[in-house]
């Protein structure tokens, strides 16, 4: 029996060493990462022919890199306020930046990192709307609030008993109702508010109350138990606002916000997750 020369295994073991290289280098560049934003919430996360912006949509690129992902290396996945933690508990995003509102309820299914931002709930109503000045005259005026988001629930435990709720699948249908008059007023953050007022199509139609209902603190999602991926998401939030990043998508995302509805934003808050 004849045995192969040392030479020969050598090269043989260092042609398989190489390929095996190879792949894992290719597999690794071809790693992709899903996000979970909402594609209808102009200034905050919006899906327009194919393109991604707002400020989640910025604040979540901005982390993934952090993280180790390029641009095209991230898969943004829609998620909507009643199937957030069900995303994130089943695999489906590895963390949601999503106008995700900080609370003891979410925090017993999942984990935040943040917050990075603060917005307060208000109402947008009509422009020609004067009857509604404050929380109490939603008194059995029709409320509309989004599927599995609290703000509607707030506003009628806490200040108007006799509204009368009406709950849609998403914001978009919110407005529609409004501005056929089925509905009186829209109530969720103004951040999503002024979003929306400040669309072309929508600059005098609508208006904010300026009514500072509640504090908002908006945090990133992600599975319960993973300290590591928080700590990280952590991080990279801190830099962000320390390198001037923070601001930079605030003024890009909310600058016509400010004028076309009087919107004005709260400073980056101090990190409280995880600690």
């Amino acid at each position: 029996m004849k045995l192969p020369k040392a030479g020969a295994v050598a090269g043989v073991i260092v042609l398989a060493l190489t390929a095996s290289g190879c792949g894992a280098g290719e597999e690794a560049k071809q790693q992709k990462i899903a996000i979970g934003i909402k594609f209808d919430q102009p200034g905050l996360g919006l899906r327009e022919d194919g393109k991604f912006t707002g400020f989640d949509v910025d604040v979540a690129t901005y982390v993934a890199k952090e993280l180790g992902y390029k641009p095209e290396q991230i898969e943004f996945k829609q998620v909507y306020s009643s199937d957030r933690e069900l995303m994130i508990q089943f695999n489906e995003v590895k963390f949601v930046v999503a106008s995700y509102s900080i609370n003891d309820k979410r925090k017993a299914k999942v984990d935040f990192a943040g917050p990075y931002f603060v917005a307060h709930q208000d109402l947008l109503i009509r422009s020609n709307e004067n009857e509604i000045t404050k929380a109490e005259d939603l008194n059995k005026k029709r409320l509309c609030s989004v599927t599995g988001s609290t703000s509607a629930e707030n506003v009628k435990a806490k200040v108007a008993p006799k509204a009368e709720l009406q709950e849609l699948g998403g914001y978009s249908e919110c407005l529609v109702a409004l501005q056929d008059t089925t509905l009186d007023a829209l109530t969720t953050d103004n951040s999503i508010l002024a979003g929306y007022a400040a669309q072309p199509q929508n600059v005098g139609k609508f208006k904010l109350a300026n009514l500072n209902l509640s504090n908002e603190f908006y945090g990133i999602g992600l599975k319960k138990g993973d300290k590591d991926l928080q700590k990280k998401i952590n991080d990279a939030l801190r830099k962000m606002v320390k390198d001037g990043s923070w601001d930079k998508f605030v003024q890009q995302n909310f600058g016509a916000a400010q004028t076309a509805a009087q919107y004005r934003h709260e400073p980056a808050p101090q990190i409280t997750e995880g600690r």
